[in-house]
């Protein structure tokens, strides 16, 4: 059974980036059975982003949510799949993936103060063509349908009530660099493109714009004549891969954690973050 969508929400908590079925990615602790009956036992990296996947949602989404009620988007890539030749992942059965994920995703969803849960669609490389995996997962996992799916490519979505509603959008893709100096180019860049295609077509005005793929936190903003517009890049739920040191990000731990944006009583947007990282190799 899937959350309705709600037009009245205040607290959207974001995710990006799981990649369940990877070595890398989320895994519960216990490791998991695969299909031919084998256990896979968590890495020390998977042991460590779950610490803290638990201490997100146990301790600081409450604390950043005061208890009240909120959706969950999840923004895109949340099962690894079978892609550029790799041989990371745990498994390569899609449905072992998806297990994982549920596995994951369903005791968050289930929690008695999320009342919505949107899915948006990753990269076709982890994902399938069109999202297909993402499809079946979203789903199993009940999230909101629009227009007879559950896996979304966007989600534009209303945030507070009345005078104060803020408009929000939500995508996976991002351009990325490996040079640090130039983290926020394409970040603020995704909003000035906003902006130009709501002035020339006379659409509202988006406020925030979200977006994964990168893996890597960061935020960037600019005065409006209603307070500000925010554009930001979520952190993601994997560890290193091989692919990563071969690009010249193999020098930055990889980053953990999600993203609250939330309307006050005083009917101000702002954003909250939860980001942790620690270096994957330890000196000999």
């Amino acid at each position: 059974m899937s959350k309705k969508e709600l037009k009245d929400i205040d607290i959207v908590i974001a995710i990006s980036d799981l990649h369940c079925g990877c070595q890398m990615g989320l895994c519960p602790p216990g490791g998991f059975l695969l299909d031919g009956g084998g256990k896979y036992k968590l890495s020390r990296t998977q042991k460590q982003s779950w610490t803290w996947w638990r201490e997100f949602w146990r301790d600081w989404v409450p604390v950043v949510t005061s208890g009240r009620p909120y959706a969950i988007v999840l923004n895109g890539d949340a099962m690894d799949g079978r892609h550029h030749g790799s041989t990371t992942q745990i498994s390569q059965n899609l449905a072992d993936q998806q297990k994982i994920a549920e596995a994951v995703l369903r005791p968050v969803i289930n929690c008695k103060k999320v009342i919505a849960y949107y899915h948006i669609r990753g990269t076709e490389a982890h994902s399938g063509p069109s999202s297909e995996q993402e499809e079946h997962l979203a789903k199993s996992l009940g999230a909101a349908p629009r227009h007879g799916n559950y896996a979304r490519n966007e989600l534009l979505k209303t945030l507070g009530q009345g005078k104060d509603q803020y408009l929000l959008h939500f995508a996976h893709h991002i351009g990325t660099t490996s040079s640090a100096s130039y983290e926020s180019t394409a970040v603020h860049k995704e909003l000035v493109s906003a902006y130009l295609a709501a002035a020339r077509w006379g659409r509202q005005l988006p406020d925030a714009i979200i977006r994964g793929h990168r893996h890597r936190f960061l935020k960037t903003e600019w005065p409006t004549k209603r307070d500000r517009a925010i554009s930001i890049v979520l952190p993601g739920w994997q560890g290193k891969t091989p692919f990563i040191f071969r690009t010249g990000m193999k020098m930055q731990p990889p980053q953990f954690g999600g993203v609250m944006l939330r309307v006050s009583d005083e009917g101000e947007l702002y954003e909250r973050h939860f980001v942790k990282s620690f270096q994957s190799e330890r000196p000999e």
